[in-house]
């Protein structure tokens, strides 16, 4: 017999699960490890029995709502390359790591903690967002709209730098002045 962890949701589960995670993001980032349980759920419009049911631990939800940002982050790659010329495409996305590096500086602490007991919250996140921005560079340098001699790993690197020296809301333009000028680096020249 199949697990019932296996089994799909039902679309209504799932609406909700989405709706606890989106307002458990928001929630952590604004007020880290101290974000209520229950306000969670209020702002996700369902009861705390659904919120536990889903998420029995603030462990549980914190590793999910992680795991669940980095897959929207590298999901975004295949819509931004349908909707934008590659280089904007690219720009658009290192945007949305710092929304999702904002998100996590929220989690920090409790990723740690999580890490600590022997589970690897992280798990795959790292080879995801280097397959992404390879995915764009890829696209990028096949356009010709930058340079082929800089590998994924150097603008991640370059990316982790900027999102670690200006986390927080107040330093958002100085984190986008950096972004632009590491792209600027990146750019084919005639």
């Amino acid at each position: 017999m199949a697990d019932s962890a296996q089994r799909p949701l039902r679309a209504d589960a799932r609406r909700n699960r989405d709706k606890i995670l989106a307002a458990a993001a928001r929630a952590f980032a604004d007020e880290g490890l101290d974000a209520h349980m229950e306000r969670i759920a209020k702002d996700a419009g369902v009861g705390s029995a659904t919120l536990y049911r889903n998420f029995p631990t603030r462990e549980a939800l914190i590793e999910a709502v992680y795991r669940n940002e980095v897959a929207q982050l590298c999901d975004a790659v295949a819509d931004l390359l349908a909707s934008e010329p590659p280089f904007e495409a690219l720009r658009a996305w290192t945007r949305l790591f710092l929304d999702y590096v904002s998100a996590k500086y929220g989690m920090i602490d409790a990723l740690r903690a999580i890490a600590a007991t022997g589970s690897n919250p992280y798990g795959h996140s790292r080879e995801m967002i280097h397959d992404a921005i390879s995915a764009l560079m890829d696209a990028c340098v096949a356009a010709g709209a930058i340079r082929a001699d800089i590998g994924a790993a150097d603008i991640a690197a370059a990316l982790e730098g900027i999102a670690l020296t200006s986390a927080g809301p107040e330093h958002r333009p100085r984190a986008e002045r950096l972004l632009d000028l590491t792209l600027d680096g990146l750019r084919t020249r005639p």
